[in-house]
């Protein structure tokens, strides 16, 4: 492909441009029709705990062996990291299921079950997608509850502490239109631009005076314009009329 300027390239695209756009309408249409028909609405709803100090979940042995204390635990990243994993351990969600009375497949909620932890604070957000609104709000805080028993379980302490219970999302979570539309927008435009340089670039036709003195590296000293004598007869013809 020969060395463009930026007029020729500029002129190259104006030329193309009902092409450029029509790419870029095409994918913005497939970008609706896709979110529209082909992604499954998902709401997700969160609750933040957060690790206080540790209090024993027993009320007549806070110094026995059996018990864990704060000399004996360090709130710190690591405990947070432990926790966040527990919260998707088969244990808790199971309890979860059984709780609610619902018809969830363990392996599906998990995947729609995710944890994390806010850097350098003591705060874990448990955040659940699922189809119904409803019910993600309600397995959250299900989940909050499960969870912070079974620390109380394993660890014979209690310092989980519910900060913001889930409430019922009125939007999906999983669907923007107005991003999408822009996402698809982009992919055309760089669709679209690849196809006229490309269509550019196997294009070997002579159009301009400055193509005949590119491949022959002579300069053009005249030329002669098309005369088309019918039309020419045609007007005429109509001016004797």
């Amino acid at each position: 492909m020969e060395e463009l300027d930026l007029k020729e390239l500029f002129q190259i695209f104006w030329n193309k441009k009902v092409q450029i756009l029509l790419i870029i309408l095409i994918f913005i249409v497939i970008g609706i029709i896709y979110t529209v028909g082909f992604v499954t609405p998902m709401y997700s709803s969160s609750t933040t705990l957060v690790l206080a100090g540790t209090e024993s979940s027993s009320s007549t042995n806070t110094t026995g062996a059996d018990s864990i204390t704060t000399s004996d635990i360090t709130i710190n990243s690591k405990l947070v990291a432990t926790y966040s994993e527990l919260v998707k351990s088969k244990n808790v969600l199971r309890q979860v299921i059984s709780n609610l009375g619902i018809n969830v497949n363990e392996a599906n909620l998990r995947q729609n079950v995710s944890v994390s932890s806010v850097k350098d604070t003591e705060l874990i957000e448990i955040t659940v997608s699922n189809e119904n609104a409803g019910y993600s709000a309600k397995i959250a805080n299900e989940i909050a509850k499960v969870f912070t028993e079974k620390v109380g379980e394993i660890y014979n302490i209690n310092n989980v502490h519910v900060v913001d219970e889930a409430e019922v999302s009125s939007s999906p979570s999983n669907v923007n239109h107005a991003k999408d539309i822009v996402i698809f927008a982009f992919i055309g435009a760089v669709i679209a631009i690849m196809y006229v340089l490309i269509a550019n670039m196997l294009d070997t036709t002579v159009k301009t005076q400055q193509d005949i003195e590119k491949l022959t590296k002579c300069p053009v000293l005249a030329s002669i314009p098309i005369y088309n004598m019918e039309m020419e007869k045609l007007k005429k013809r109509g001016g004797k009329r």
